[in-house]
């Protein structure tokens, strides 16, 4: 870990996909797939070990943050942009300049309740949240320390 002080960050998935009782069973996980190059060089250049997470499921009936996780490794390049048989394959990523990164990110636990989107707009100290800004759509956001703050208070969860 480095000196920095610990940031926070919002990570989207579908439950479908990859949902947070997944991250519970499995305990850790990779975050391969991301293939937006602002989403990309957040986790790329910005995250660190021990930064927190938010772990929000995104395309779900409500959509809305669901549990905790912690960043538990550096970045890396993401394998799945050089396999021809993933769904996340890059021809154009070349293995001595990969163009995909990614990080791990381990469980911390799942909220007694969602915070719904609804629930987070409705909270005016959360206005300039990432998240509520029209058209953010970006598989991973960064979260500053007070809106991380009021989130896990809403879930009733320690902040720390």
């Amino acid at each position: 870990m480095t000196d920095e002080p610990r940031q926070y960050w919002l990570m989207k998935s579908e439950p479908g996909e990859y949902s947070i009782d997944d991250l519970e069973r499995d305990g850790a996980t990779y975050w391969d797939g991301v293939r937006n190059y602002q989403a990309r060089n957040l986790m790329r250049d910005r995250m660190r070990v021990g930064d927190g997470v938010l772990y929000y499921h995104s395309n779900a009936k409500p959509t809305a943050v669901v549990g905790l996780a912690r960043v538990c490794s550096e970045s890396y390049p993401d394998p799945t942009q050089f396999d021809p048989e993933d769904g996340h394959y890059d021809p154009k990523s070349d293995p001595k300049n990969p163009r995909w990164y990614l990080v791990d990110i381990e469980f911390e636990c799942k909220f007694d309740e969602p915070v719904t989107l609804a629930e987070l707009r409705q909270r005016p100290d959360l206005e300039g949240m990432a998240l509520l800004r029209r058209g953010q759509r970006l598989s991973v956001q960064p979260v500053t320390e007070r809106e991380w703050r009021i989130v896990c208070a809403m879930a009733g969860v320690p902040a720390d």
